[in-house]
This record gives C-alpha cells, structure tokens and sequence, in this order.
C-alpha cells in the first residue's frame, strides 16, 4: 500500500510539474519576475538569457509596466545574477526605472522571499514569474505561498528547452524539490 501511495504522489505532482511546464499563463500584471540563473562576469549565461528573452517579449507585448530581476552573487563574483539581468534588460531597450533589481537569492526560496517583500513594499502584488518550463510549477507556488498573485510563463526556448532526457531529468529533480518543500512546510 505504501509503495503505490508513493508511486501516486510522485505521478501526481510530476503531472503536475509537466502540465505547468507547458502552460503559459500571461496576463496583465504588476511586474514580470525573472528568476536568476548564472551569470559571469556580468554577462548572463544561456539559461538567465533565455528567461530575459522571455521577459523582454513580455514587456514589449506590455503584459506588465516593470520587470523585477532577481538573484544573489556567488563566491567571486563582482555582479549579482539581478544586476546581470538588469544590464542586459536595458541593454535591450527596457527603460531603466522600470527594472527592479532584487540582489538577493541564492536559491528559490531565498529568491521568491526576497522577491515578495520588495514587491509588496512597493505595492505590487500580481506577478508573472519568468523561470525554466521544468521549474514553473514550484516557483509560482513558492511565490504564492509569499501572499502574492502568481502566474507561471515558461521560457518557450534555451537549454532547458533541450530535448526529452533534459525534460525528464528536470521533471525528475523539480519534483523531489517541490514534495521536499513541501514536507518542510508541513512540518515546520
């Protein structure tokens, strides 16, 4: 009994991980929330690339009238994944005062927490979260476990976008990443 308990939940909530992964969920909203990813020397990397892509299309398509970048800084770095963001958004054309940079993060809790108190502090409290397909689903329920409105837009291109065995293996480490969550919440 308890092996299919188990085998349930695992289905249920990888389901659940690939249903999100392929819904874009766009919508007017208060700012578009661009998860970090690696960046080096100040220059994102493929995976933030893409997310910023995504996030630029969005903007332009005005889905929102600011984009939040957020995202700590690593052991040796001189710019944080959010002031990466940041550069290459208005690089790209997006007016400065309507990036906000959230300098904090080396996780997604730690991201979505700090995220959540610099979006309400400034009264927003609707986002589009901009991440990988594979980690939508947790990073919006993360964002609204925060007490804020979240709604997931996958990144429909770049390296997490790259093949079955990535889909499976992301599918794979987001779902225990999630029912961890998960349990740490319930027992806390």
């Amino acid at each position: 009994m308890l092996v299919v308990l188990v085998t349930l939940v695992l289905g249920v909530t990888a389901g659940r991980i690939v249903a999100a992964a392929d819904d874009d969920d766009r919508r007017q909203a208060d700012a578009i929330v661009v998860l970090g990813a690696a960046q080096f020397d100040g220059q994102p990397q493929a995976y933030l690339t893409a997310r910023l892509e995504h996030a630029l299309d969005l903007y332009q398509d005005g889905v929102a009238p600011r984009i939040v970048t957020v995202g700590g800084r690593q052991g040796g770095d001189r710019y944080t994944e959010a002031e990466a963001g940041k550069n290459w958004l208005v690089a790209n054309g997006v007016p400065e005062d309507a990036v906000v940079e959230v300098r904090r993060g080396g996780n997604t809790l730690a991201s979505v927490s700090a995220v959540s108190l610099e979006m309400r502090g400034q009264g927003l409290e609707d986002a589009i979260v901009v991440t990988d397909p594979w980690h939508s689903f947790r990073a919006t329920r993360m964002i609204q476990q925060q007490g804020l409105k979240a709604h997931a837009s996958p990144t429909p291109s770049g390296p997490a976008n790259e093949g079955l065995t990535r889909a499976a293996t992301y599918t794979a480490r987001e779902t225990a990443a999630y029912l961890y969550w998960t349990w740490q919440r319930a027992t806390t």
